[in-house]
């Protein structure tokens, strides 16, 4: 398993912090958050070989990218200033736009949006080192505790 590494700009007892601690898949698919504010999570997760779908092209997993997207979002939930509690997903849709480049680290950024007394509203983007080009975009809900 690979160490979890943490880089947040947030404080270091923030309840979405402690859920990304603890999610082994997150750490186990190199996942690195940088950021889980005020309804806002950004995160990302390395190439590896291990993650990749196809021997022959190198592109990584759908399913690694799909796990970094819902995991970013239930973060953004979670850092929601009207959130203050666990989270599980509801609905995720998740577009795939294109493969993520062999050998570039995949970035989400995810965004809550809305929150009412029991479902947070999330839309996110996936990117690699080619920013103008999206690899996927999310739109999202997630179960929440009331403030």
């Amino acid at each position: 398993m690979r160490p979890f590494r943490r880089t947040m700009t947030d404080t270091p007892n923030h309840p979405a912090i402690a859920f990304f601690q603890a999610l082994p898949h997150a750490q186990a698919l190199g996942m690195v958050a940088q950021k889980m504010a005020q309804g806002r999570a950004e995160m990302s997760m390395p190439w590896s070989k291990d993650l990749v779908g196809d021997p022959e092209t190198g592109v990584i997993h759908g399913g690694a990218v799909s796990a970094l997207m819902d995991t970013c979002c239930g973060a953004a939930a979670m850092s929601h200033p009207g959130a203050k509690g666990a989270t599980a997903t509801i609905g995720l849709r998740i577009d795939y736009m294109r493969s993520a480049t062999p050998g570039q680290t995949v970035r989400a950024v995810a965004e809550c949006f809305h929150v009412t007394r029991s479902v947070a509203f999330v839309r996110a983007t996936a990117l690699d080192d080619d920013t103008a080009r999206p690899v996927a975009t999310a739109t999202g809900t997630f179960t929440i505790a009331e403030a």
